[in-house]
């Protein structure tokens, strides 16, 4: 570990929570953290209001934190903005425990202190996000200008929001319904430099009397993404790349949503409708074909062409959010529908005893290598109960999911699933001082899968192929799960300090992929094989945090402990396979004992109102305890890591205002704790600039945000990306500039 990765952790060790470079200001809901807490007396009120001895203006942000005892963070759409990436989970990288899987520019998926996958739910409006998300390279299709407020919780959430909570929750929130009659909206423009990506998105709303009114339209195109060498080793092929692009990974992004509501003094009802739909290209020497076999001038004649192989996602999502409140009880009802269509596209290679000519008769184009259709309905219902020193919480959920497979390729089949819940959590005042928390779930999913039956025989001459020559790839099979779930958590609040903790366990149902995988999948070359008899994960785990605040500082640690009796993972064998793949290696799904542990470490320093100084850290170990892989980590676990932030906030002058300047040095320690196959990752550092300010345009005040990332173009290997895999270094400096103007 080198000095500056050594004094970056030993600093960050103090702790302190501080997200963002603008002042943060209460807000609707989901506040950011940052703003204390001001007594205004009698004289500075109303007159109407002279009987108050006092009126106290809180915190939200903060007053969330310490009444909930799992560890959380809160951020909003002005810290999203600000460290606007390529997607929402980039622009969220910047938070203590948080990381990315990315593939591309424009697609990355969420870990939480260093688990992923299906092992995070990501909630929308409520919903939770039902896609494709089992692959590294499925990304999350969100439209992060949407996104106003997010609440991270960090650590298992199963007794709230049900199976594949497990590791934590993403929960995104739109902004809330206008409070005043009148039209209102943004408009909000951007481009990058590494990739040519340019776009925006535009919001209207409007209200009049009960009734209101949102739209919303986003746009993004892109090229490919630029990395500061000449050429990588793909499976020890050398690849040239063309001045620098990582060729055929530009894309495309279109999404709009519209929003109706109705604002009663009892009764509240919104219906939601939104569709994103992306396409984007996979690395064309890293997918399916060989690196030899690429045609690189057709693909480098231009870097804003998609050429095969590519993906196309379109996720359509309609919500119906009711709720009541009267007295001291709040009732809420969610119903959503969600449709997430799949295509992957590649050029049609045989293996095996795949026919070397694709048949005409065959009912999809031979281009078309997998698709995945998947049409989900849901519901959730809560009543809540705000009693003296109780508030409880009754709940359900239910949902179902149909998932039609399609293409020539095969990894998994079709399945059908429904699931169930229901859940109590209790809240109780023991003191101003002192609140305990206790929650009880149960669930039940029951799962069936489809048989599949390969299109081509298994034998040498197709002509001479009985019925039994076409193999059987997934048996037809239900599977029911069982899960009993309970939380104890307890918050002590004496002054500006702030303790709690919390004990609880979780649960995970196995989905379709691990019970019935049997394919290659090419963006990894290698063979998969699910295990229907897997058990449910099941965790138990430990949460405590510490935060103190005073007047110009405030530091925070939390660390948790973490132990998984049957984590479910593949578990690369000595296997080939050479029915239907090229010799690739097999990967079995298994289950083993896995101990976690680790902490974030946050402080924060006001020198001056106008200079302030941050210090993340955060560090996870992970080891598994039984199995196969017995001693080693988990994949895709990241090494430690911290920032050091300096802010200058000048004053600012009638045209220009709110300034704000900063700078980040991002130190990351070498990854050496690896399981095979994967290899050693090297430490690296980057510095980050980011600037804006809102500037007065005829009168018109706009917001101007101007980040530089990487700014020594360094070459340097994510351990928690997809193309680390081949040894292909992250994106190179990248300059982002962003306009946004509010009527």
């Amino acid at each position: 570990m080198t000095f500056p990765i050594r004094l970056i952790f030993f600093l960050c060790i103090a702790g302190g929570l501080f997200y963002g470079t603008s002042p943060a200001l209460a807000h609707n809901g989901f506040p950011m953290m940052g703003q204390d807490t001001t007594k205004l007396s009698k004289q500075d009120t109303a007159s109407e209001y002279q009987d108050l001895d006092e009126v106290v203006v809180v915190d939200q942000a903060a007053m969330v934190k310490r009444e909930i005892s799992n560890s959380v963070a809160l951020v909003r759409q002005d810290f999203i903005r600000e460290n606007r990436g390529g997607s929402l989970m980039k622009s969220l990288e910047r938070v203590p425990g948080i990381s990315t899987i990315g593939i591309g520019s424009g697609a990355s998926k969420p870990l939480i202190r260093g688990l992923g996958f299906n092992q995070v739910m990501v909630v929308e409006n409520g919903v939770k996000h039902e896609g494709q998300q089992w692959g590294a390279d499925h990304g999350l299709e969100v439209d992060q200008y949407a996104a106003e407020q997010v609440m991270i919780i960090k650590g298992p959430a199963s007794f709230k929001y049900g199976s594949d909570a497990i590791a934590g929750v993403i929960d995104i929130r739109d902004k809330l319904p206008p409070a005043e009659e009148g039209v209102g909206g943004s408009v909000e423009l951007g481009g990058r430099s590494n990739n040519g990506w340019i776009g925006g998105s535009a919001n209207v709303t409007a209200r009049k009397d009960n009734w209101f009114v949102e739209g919303r339209f986003t746009l993004a195109d892109y090229g490919d993404f630029n990395v500061p060498v000449d050429s990588v080793f793909v499976y020890d092929f050398g690849v040239a790349l063309h001045q620098g692009d990582v060729r055929n990974t530009a894309g495309r992004e279109l999404d709009f949503s519209g929003r109706i509501g109705y604002l009663g003094k009892h009764f509240r009802n919104a219906l939601t409708v939104s569709r994103v739909r992306t396409r984007s290209g996979f690395f064309a020497n890293a997918h399916g074909l060989e690196p030899r076999q690429v045609d690189a001038a057709v693909h480098d004649r231009s870097s804003r062409d998609i050429l095969l192989p590519y993906q196309e996602v379109t996720h359509t999502k309609v919500i119906n959010r009711a709720s009541y409140a009267a007295g001291k009880q709040f009732i809420q009802l969610d119903l959503a529908y969600q449709r997430n269509d799949r295509k992957e596209w590649s050029q049609y290679v045989n293996h095996g005893y795949m026919p070397p000519l694709y048949p005409a008769e065959m009912p999809y184009p031979s281009s078309q290598e997998r698709a995945f259709d998947k049409h989900v309905f849901s519901l959730n219902l809560k009543d809540e109960w705000f009693l003296d020193k109780h508030q409880i919480m009754l709940g359900a959920s239910g949902e179902y999911q149909d998932n039609t497979i399609g293409g020539w390729g095969f990894l998994i089949p079709a399945f059908q699933q429904y699931s169930y819940g229901v859940f109590a959590i209790e809240k109780f005042s023991v003191s101003p001082l002192w609140k305990l928390t206790a929650a009880l779930r149960y669930d039940h999913s029951r799962i069936h899968v489809e048989a599949y039956q390969d299109w081509f025989p298994s034998v040498e001459h197709a002509d001479q192929a009985a019925p039994s020559d076409y193999l059987y790839r997934s048996s037809d099979f239900r599977r029911d799960f069982d899960s009993f779930v309970w939380s104890v958590g307890v918050n002590f609040l004496p002054g500006d300090l702030s303790l709690k903790g919390n004990l609880g366990t979780s649960f995970r149902m196995p989905i379709a992929k691990e019970l019935a995988a049997n394919g290659v999948n090419y963006h990894y070359f290698r063979y998969e094989k699910g295990n229907p008899d897997l058990d449910p994960e099941r965790s138990l785990q430990l949460d405590v945090e510490a935060e103190l605040k005073k007047e110009n500082w405030q530091v925070a640690f939390s660390p948790f402990l973490n132990y998984f009796s049957n984590y479910i993972y593949l578990n690369p064998t000595a296997e080939l396979d050479i029915l239907y793949g090229a010799g690739n290696q097999v990967f079995n799904y298994t289950q083993a004992e896995v101990l976690r542990y680790g902490a974030e470490f946050n402080a924060v320093y006001r020198f001056t109102p106008q200079w302030s100084a941050e210090l993340i850290g955060e560090y996870v170990y992970s080891e598994q305890q039984s199995g196969a892989k017995r001693g080693y980590t988990l994949p895709f676990s990241p090494p430690p890591s911290g920032i050091v932030n300096i802010t200058y906030q000048p004053l600012g002058t009638e045209s220009f205002f709110s300034p704000y300047f900063a700078v980040d040095l991002r130190a990351t320690a070498r990854q050496a704790n690896i399981v095979p196959p994967e290899k050693v990752t090297e430490g690296y550092q980057l510095v980050h600039l980011r600037a804006g300010a809102k500037v007065k345009v005829f009168q018109q005040p706009i917001q101007a945000d101007l980040q530089v990332q990487n700014l020594l173009n360094t070459r340097y290997l994510n351990h928690t990306s997809f193309y680390r895999l081949i040894s292909l270094p992250e994106a190179g400096r990248n300059i982002s500039l962003s306009l946004k103007y509010e009527f």
